[in-house]
């Protein structure tokens, strides 16, 4: 079965934009002295008109002036079709941008094979002229649908397949977008990147949670019965604290049981007027921790003697809710309890690990994710991992493993990158929240609204 791979790149497309504005603009340009012209040429006598007529005869019967007029009126209509095929057709030119540079691409890094032939000059008797022919050129594809750019690169085990296979890095950083996907289809490897991701954000209202997956973005989900668990990283007034109030108010909506962990007794504290659940103090949040793992155990017992019990199905599958620990500031929490953080990193850990199948899911936000909390593969566990703000390199590391992406800083608000459980990482944005939005008020409601449909969030419910 065959498909559409796109427009082929070829090594002419390296002037391709100068080309195309070439081959359209020429004949609005001559339509335009024509049109200046047609009178006096539909007049013409063309049988008196000599063919080897001298030059000053010939410029005697030209008016400088006029044809001055009409060239400057053609240069001028040109130019003012260039302006509105700039201003309403950017999406065309920047595709055609982009061919243009992944020829110049395939080109400056020599990855074709080329001969040297001799050819005639215009004069015969000068020495013959060596010119370079392209005998091979790779077989790459570019086409646009639904806002995904699709660059397909084929594979033939040649001497360019390792590079050809690697442009991830090159693809982001010269076509300004962002890699969404890679896979190998048949014969072409496929690399699928997303142009205008801060076009994909959503708004506050638009977070909604439904079959194990909570929009984030319009084109980035977290499928927390597949992929569970989430790491949150984020300094200072990156927008981590609304990310995370965002989630606890999308969660609420369909009755999750949150537990909620502000060891800084901060903004997440707060919640503890309108929602049950929430602690700040040492030992409650590791009773809550003992608590939240016991639950756990006791409900992966108790699924597998229930009547509709079938294995391979999750907790969904019984109409059992979803249980979330949401934990704020999981590092500093960890360097403030000193010795009794092995205890609760082995319950966190057991938790990450066995969690997924019986809904109980992890997580947890720190400014920096330092591996001496995130133990024994720990951290592999959290499918779903969120950079927010200023990070270092060695942030990055911590956060997403090793990885060749470039980093790039905008001072935006709630700007980071994503790893969604697919070791491909893109740029996120956190959803838009109101100025003046009232977190506190607009949880209640939610919780208030829950209560009077008769459901209840408490873990006790169960």
């Amino acid at each position: 079965m065959t498909f559409y791979r796109g427009r082929k790149i070829r090594a002419s497309d390296k002037y391709l934009v100068y080309r195309f504005t070439c081959l359209c603009l020429l004949p609005v340009f001559l339509l335009v002295l024509l049109l200046f012209y047609l009178k006096r040429l539909l007049k013409m006598d063309w049988q008196q008109i000599k063919i080897f007529q001298s030059g000053e005869n010939f410029l005697s019967n030209i008016n400088v002036m006029y044809l001055a007029g009409s060239i400057f009126t053609a240069f001028f209509i040109c130019f003012l079709l260039f302006f509105l095929y700039r201003r309403f057709c950017k999406n065309h030119l920047r595709q055609l941008r982009h061919r243009q540079k992944l020829a110049r691409m395939l080109l400056e890094n020599k990855w074709y094979e080329s001969e040297n032939v001799q050819t005639d000059g215009f004069f015969k008797d000068l020495p013959k002229k060596n010119k370079e022919r392209i005998t091979y050129f790779p077989r790459v594809y570019y086409h646009v649908k639904k806002g995904l750019i699709y660059i397909n690169v084929e594979i033939t085990l040649g001497r360019y397949q390792e590079q050809l296979t690697r442009l991830e890095k090159k693809l982001e950083s010269g076509l300004y977008c962002e890699l969404v996907d890679k896979e190998l289809k048949g014969d072409y490897m496929e690399y699928t990147l997303l142009y205008d991701m801060i076009a994909n954000r959503i708004s506050i209202d638009e977070v909604i949670a439904e079959d194990g997956c909570l929009r984030l973005m319009k084109n980035v989900c977290w499928e927390y019965d597949k992929l569970p668990h989430m790491l949150v990283s984020g300094g200072v007034g990156s927008g981590k604290t609304y990310f995370l109030l965002t989630l606890i108010k999308a969660l609420i909506g369909i009755n999750a049981v949150l537990y909620v962990l502000d060891p800084k007794k901060a903004d997440l504290a707060d919640l503890e007027t309108v929602i049950p659940n929430v602690y700040y103090r040492k030992d409650d949040m590791i009773d809550c921790i003992n608590a939240f793992y016991d639950e756990m155990m006791l409900r992966n017992e108790e699924m597998k003697l229930m009547s509709g019990y079938k294995t391979g199905e999750n907790y969904a599958y019984l109409g059992l809710p979803a249980n979330f620990l949401i934990f704020d500031e999981y590092t500093s929490f960890m360097e403030m309890i000193g010795r009794e953080n092995v205890e609760v990193m082995n319950k966190l850990k057991q938790i990450v690990m066995l969690g997924r199948q019986s809904g109980f899911f992890v997580v947890l936000a720190c400014q920096r994710p330092d591996v001496k909390y995130l133990v024994d593969g720990m951290r592999d566990q959290f499918n779903f991992r969120v950079a927010l703000g200023r990070m270092s390199d060695t942030g990055y590391g911590m956060m997403f493993g090793e990885t060749n992406k470039d980093f790039f800083l905008k001072q935006i608000k709630g700007r980071g990158y994503v790893d969604t459980g697919i070791s491909t990482i893109s740029e996120f944005y956190t959803p838009l929240v109101p100025k003046g939005y009232d977190f506190l008020k607009e949880i209640e409601e939610v919780w208030q609204g829950n209560e009077q449909k008769g459901y209840s969030n408490d873990s006790e419910s169960e």
